[in-house]
């Protein structure tokens, strides 16, 4: 059964050729190669961290909205995890 989810992921930009268009695109093919069907994706723009992260002050944030099956979400974790770009990911269920 498919549920609908929220994602906020954190890009890191640093040492990129692409464009921030390009890492969206490759977040949201990893998604879907996990099952999830991305209904909206939507850029947040550049924000400061509070405190530098992991030698990085600010993050490019993206908002993800995507129905996936409940097993799909930690294959989708792991998988950003290796992604070098990914530096932040939190997931939530939407109602």
């Amino acid at each position: 059964m498919s549920r609908k989810y929220e994602g906020i992921v954190v890009l890191n930009t640093k040492g990129t050729d692409g464009g921030v268009e390009d890492l969206v695109s490759v977040v949201s093919k990893e998604m879907e190669a996990e099952g999830a069907k991305i209904s909206e994706v939507q850029d947040l723009g550049r924000r400061k961290f509070a405190y530098a992260s992991d030698h990085l002050e600010s993050g490019h944030y993206i908002n993800y909205a995507f129905a996936a099956e409940p097993a799909a979400i930690e294959k989708i974790k792991g998988r950003l995890r290796l992604n070098n770009h990914v530096h932040l990911q939190y997931f939530q269920r939407k109602g």
